[in-house]
């Protein structure tokens, strides 16, 4: 974005109706806005992930993982509500930003929260700073009522469908823990089948190009969490001699794992958002993509513990914290798109390298090993992309 339209982006109308923006726009980028929204959810990405660490390398990994996938979901799904409306309805007026920072504080609450359910499976805080989002989403979605009869039956679809999965949440919290996982599951389904039936009553103009992009950062975002813990080592391995020994083979595949990771994401045939069946797909999927890479940063840490004799886990369990998410990972991209005509060699080399990556576990040296098998899994994709004539770049950017 230049100087010149940055500049008159952020020169915000008093109001204006909520119709629609055109989804062939052309040059339609992530706004500031939409980067400041984003900030809020790194520390909230950071603060699961820190529970799943401490909750793993403790060996408590039932519990942490169970806590993990709860808070993760809430994270994921406030961050996708907000990215997809904004991709069709983001008109920049006053209400509209002072909608938008309502969000932010509510995913603050939200993110303070964290801690506490890992802790002690208290949702409290977190239920409270998800309802203050999802009230500001409601009110959005009343805009987009108001300003029009055609996508009006859509909208109220989406006030109806968030209000109603909302009061449950609230409901939950009078409800012994115990009852929690099999409430959560039940709500969680709620959650994903609102924008279905909302969009099939009348369907959101959101630009394919920008949800692309806005993926793209929020994979940024995830990843930053191996680049936390690859610091990490890396620290340890200057400010002790003894211990930089053992942190090296860690170092080193920790930082192939990490590199790895974004080729390999980056680096596949263009995702098809043509109809609502594939939207749908390709963002769900998105949610064990996201997970596996922000548990990733978390098993790191724990294998960085486990080398310096500071976990109370075995070798195979801390190789476990870095090879079952990376597995979860290479399948849940495997499956974005098996089915694609130019998906290729990714169809018989992903469940391979997944499989490597779960034996690296019995090896000396487990996060090098799965650096090395990923490695060569971004050698393998990138000479295959070339032999085809591509560019061998990645294929999800920005408008």
């Amino acid at each position: 974005m230049s100087q010149e339209s940055l500049v008159g982006h952020v020169r915000p109308r008093v109001t204006a109706p909520l119709s629609g923006r055109d989804p062939s726009e052309a040059h339609r980028a992530a706004t500031p806005l939409e980067l400041f929204f984003d900030l809020v959810f790194v520390v909230a990405v950071a603060l699961a992930s820190e529970g799943l660490h401490h909750g793993v390398a403790e060996g408590h990994a039932a519990e942490a993982v169970l806590s993990f996938a709860l808070v993760f979901f809430a994270i994921y799904w406030a961050w996708v509500n907000f990215t997809w409306f904004a991709s069709a309805y983001d008109n920049d007026d006053v209400v509209y930003r002072l909608a938008v920072f309502l969000t932010m504080t509510g995913a603050l609450v939200f993110a303070a929260g964290v801690p506490a359910v890992f802790e002690d499976f208290d949702f409290r805080l977190a239920v409270l700073g998800y309802a203050v989002m999802r009230v500001a989403l409601v009110l959005q979605w009343l805009r987009v009522a108001r300003s029009g009869a055609r996508r009006r039956a859509g909208a109220l679809r989406f006030v109806v469908g968030l209000s109603a999965v909302q009061v449950g949440w609230l409901v939950a919290l009078l409800l012994p823990d115990s009852w929690w996982v099999p409430v959560w599951l039940t709500l969680a389904v709620g959650e994903l089948v609102v924008p279905i039936w909302s969009e099939y009553g009348s369907r959101t103009p959101w630009h394919p190009n920008h949800i692309r992009e806005r993926y793209g950062l929020f994979m940024m975002i995830v990843l930053g969490e191996s680049v936390l813990a690859a610091s990490r080592a890396i620290q340890a391995a200057l400010s002790d001699g003894d211990a930089g020994r053992e942190l090296a083979p860690v170092v080193v595949g920790g930082l192939l794992i990490l590199f790895a990771l974004w080729w390999v994401y980056f680096e596949r045939p263009d995702d098809d958002l043509r109809t609502l069946r594939q939207s749908f797909t390709w963002s769900y999927l998105h949610l064990l993509i996201f997970a596996s890479v922000a548990a990733v940063g978390a098993g790191l840490a724990v294998a960085i513990e486990h080398a310096t004799h500071h976990g109370e886990i075995g070798d195979v369990a801390a190789g476990a914290s870095v090879a079952v998410p990376v597995a979860i990972f290479l399948l849940s991209t495997l499956a974005l798109y098996a089915r694609r005509p130019d998906a290729g060699l990714g169809r018989v080399v992903l469940p391979a390298a997944a499989v490597a990556v779960g034996l690296a576990v019995l090896t000396p040296w487990p996060v090098l090993a799965i650096g090395v098998v990923l490695l060569c899994l971004a050698a393998l994709k990138t000479v295959a992309r070339l032999r085809r004539g591509g560019p061998g770049q990645a294929v999800v950017s920005g408008p």
